[in-house]
């Protein structure tokens, strides 16, 4: 990219489509703020929930127009903005679970916007391969907002049903500051059905639990399941990791020795 930028008139043409990217970003925030709006109206949101939506958008913008900035990337692209729309639900979803530390929130409200943001995990995805427009920025988007919805969920299930709900919403950050610590979990995962219908479950299941559709004791069930699927694939990608960094790399003369022949 740097060769591109060697004239005023090639800075120019590059500025405009950073420009149109960074919009993007800001009309989510806008949507955001908008749906924060409506939430306060309809059930007269109180202050910890405000804050939390606003922390949210301000955080989610200023993030997403960072990433965007350093992948410097020519267009927002459908799918995108699907992720996008999932994002600003899921504050919105952030903001009612703040809020019911004061009083419980409408259970319909909380369940129909999870649900919204729970049906486009699978659309954003299908939009990417479609259109062509696959780009890892968008897969890294994705997955934290994804990410993300779990942990707000797992906290609004551990109100009922005790603080152990949030080892679901929490693991997948465990796993990342561990990575810090210990740089062979960050090599990279081979495909894994199993790995995403893990992941796809977290969030029907505790959305089940929250729902309050179950007796109590239906709801914890739910989340054992949840949890118990969830160890069992970081478990199954840790040890796939391990034995992966315990294979000692082939010599660089080894390797010119097979390219040879």
């Amino acid at each position: 990219m740097a060769l591109i930028n060697l004239n005023h008139t090639d800075d120019a043409y590059d500025a405009c489509p950073a420009r149109s990217v960074q919009q993007e970003t800001a009309v989510g925030a806008g949507a955001q703020l908008l749906l924060l709006a409506l939430l306060g109206t309809a059930i007269g949101m109180g202050t910890a929930g405000w804050l939390t939506g606003l922390a949210f958008a301000f955080a989610s913008w200023a993030v997403l127009s960072r990433a965007l900035h350093r992948s410097r990337l020519p267009v927002f692209g459908p799918a995108n903005r699907v992720t996008l729309g999932r994002a600003t639900l899921v504050g919105g979803v952030t903001a009612l679970v703040a809020d019911s530390f004061r009083s419980a929130p409408p259970v319909s409200l909380l369940v129909g916007l999870t649900a919204v943001a729970l049906i486009l995990d699978g659309v954003d995805g299908k939009v990417a391969r479609r259109t062509g427009t696959s780009t890892p920025l968008g897969a890294r988007f994705d997955m934290e907002v994804d990410a993300f919805l779990i942990l707000v969920l797992s906290v609004y299930v551990a109100l009922d049903l005790g603080p152990w709900v949030l080892l679901i919403g929490g693991m997948r950050y465990v796993f990342v500051a561990a990575a810090r610590v210990w740089p062979w979990l960050t090599a990279p995962l081979p495909p894994s059905t199993a790995r995403k219908t893990v992941a796809a479950l977290q969030g029907v299941l505790l959305l089940l639990a929250g729902a309050q559709l179950l007796p109590r004791a239906g709801n914890a069930a739910v989340v054992v399941v949840a949890l118990g699927l969830l160890v069992w694939s970081f478990g199954r990608d840790v040890r796939w990791l391990w034995r992966r960094s315990r294979v000692p790399a082939a010599p660089a003369t080894a390797m010119r020795g097979l390219v040879a022949r």
